[in-house]
């Protein structure tokens, strides 16, 4: 292991430790954890879940009572930290869909225990968990999703892939971003008279948080008593040095440095998820409606691969960001002379169709998990079976399509919803 990665990861243990410290200190003490930020406090109920320098909190708001899930990043290496976590905070606002989560509000504060700073993430709380957490209770009750219940779920995660894989925006312009897919909600115009540089969900009836007092260049806040917004378009650290303004790729691509855009013209520019995982769905407060979440290693999709060092560069942010048992082939062993594109979420997406109809990912059996194989191996070869089930085989004949080592022979997003359809339609 390289001596950066080796500091990183000491680093890494060192404040995951801090954290587990902190949060368990709500269950330890009469008193709970309490974190401060802007003037309002919340308490720390218990920790949602953990990974790499972030936690997930279930944190209540000790004034109102409302409870959400509040993400934790600490940013050791300061300003640059502060920069990759404000990017997933413009991947949660660049796509607007009913089966994408909406993020609420965030923050950026010094880190009170060290050098660094801290990022908070203010998202909905879903009370039913994750995918995976109702695999794993399947697992204990002996028990499996019925086809027509997983695969309605399955669909809904693919459509918010399709909004990420379809995204548009418009060149020359801060026209707000679209999409091809006829699944978007409208963007609210309730609202019309502040910026669309920043994609507020602002429905009705939403009692997580109050609404934020504007959504221009002040940034975003709790409410009236509240001076200094928890994030603004454009911020500073103490040094004087710019952290984050605005969605820096966004702008990147309508304005050009050559200066060759049209203006008003559409661009497809898709983005990959890259980490798309049963542990990544969460299950909407309804008990059938999928969300996807954890943006920290989206990107645009599409790569091209020239040098040996690029290639080493991807499998090193794959290695970090990507979850084994879901990564695509092509992110174990990247070639020089390619592009890496979409089709890695497609692979991702077979992974957790397999995951949901028979408790794993095609690629953690006994031979890799017990008897010292090699997942890596395994994917590459994709070597995996169907286990016995009651399951159709349209419903296998999906999964193996998306399981190509060769990156082409996958379908693309939309013939993977038009093959869903078709297994849901022979269930009627």
């Amino acid at each position: 292991m390289a001596f950066p990665q080796l500091v990183r990861g000491l680093d890494s243990l060192k404040d995951q430790a801090k954290d587990a410290i902190w949060a368990l200190s709500s269950c330890l003490c009469q008193q709970s954890a309490r974190v401060k930020i802007n003037g309002r406090t919340f308490n720390i109920v218990k920790v949602l879940g953990e990974g790499g320098f972030s936690f997930v909190y279930l944190a209540q708001d000790e004034t109102s009572g409302r409870q959400f899930a509040l993400k934790k990043i600490r940013c050791p290496t300061g300003s640059e930290g502060v920069k990759e976590a404000m990017r997933e905070v413009e991947a949660y606002r660049r796509f607007k869909h009913p089966n994408i989560i909406r993020i609420l509000d965030s923050a950026v504060v010094q880190d009170p225990e060290g050098e660094g700073q801290i990022v908070y993430l203010f998202l909905p709380l879903y009370k039913r968990g994750n995918v995976q957490d109702a695999i794993n209770v399947n697992v204990v009750n002996g028990k499996h999703f019925s086809e027509k219940d997983m695969v309605r779920i399955f669909k809904g995660t693919c459509e918010a892939v399709r909004a990420m894989h379809d995204y548009h925006t418009t060149t020359g312009s801060q026209t707000q971003p679209q999409t091809t897919s006829s699944h978007m909600p409208a963007p609210s115009t309730s609202r019309g008279q502040h910026s669309n540089d920043h994609h507020f969900d602002e429905e009705e009836g939403d009692e997580l948080l109050p609404h934020p007092e504007g959504d221009g260049d002040g940034g975003y806040s709790y409410g009236s008593s509240v001076n200094v917004p928890l994030m603004t378009k454009r911020r500073v650290d103490e040094g004087g040095d710019e952290v984050f303004e605005g969605d820096e790729e966004l702008s990147k691509i309508q304005h050009p440095e050559n200066g060759n855009a049209q203006p008003g013209k559409s661009e497809h520019v898709p983005y990959a998820h890259r980490d798309i995982k049963p542990g990544n769905v969460m299950i909407a407060d309804d008990g059938v409606t999928p969300i996807l979440m954890d943006f920290g290693s989206t990107i645009k999709a599409r790569i091209r691969i020239e040098t040996r060092s690029q290639a080493l560069l991807q499998q090193d942010i794959a290695a970090e960001q990507s979850t084994m048992a879901y990564r695509a082939p092509e992110l174990f062993d990247v070639k020089t002379g390619v592009t890496l594109d979409e089709k890695i979420d497609i692979w991702s997406l077979g992974c957790t169709l397999f995951a949901m109809a028979y408790s794993h990912s095609p690629f953690e059996n006994t031979q890799t998990t017990e008897q010292g194989g090699s997942i890596a191996m395994a994917v590459l070869n994709a070597q995996y079976k169907h286990p016995s089930s009651a399951y159709s085989q349209g419903l296998k004949d999906l999964i193996d399509s998306m399981l190509k080592v060769n990156s082409k022979d996958r379908p693309d997003i939309h013939q993977v919803i038009q093959a869903t359809d078709r297994v849901l339609q022979s269930l009627m």
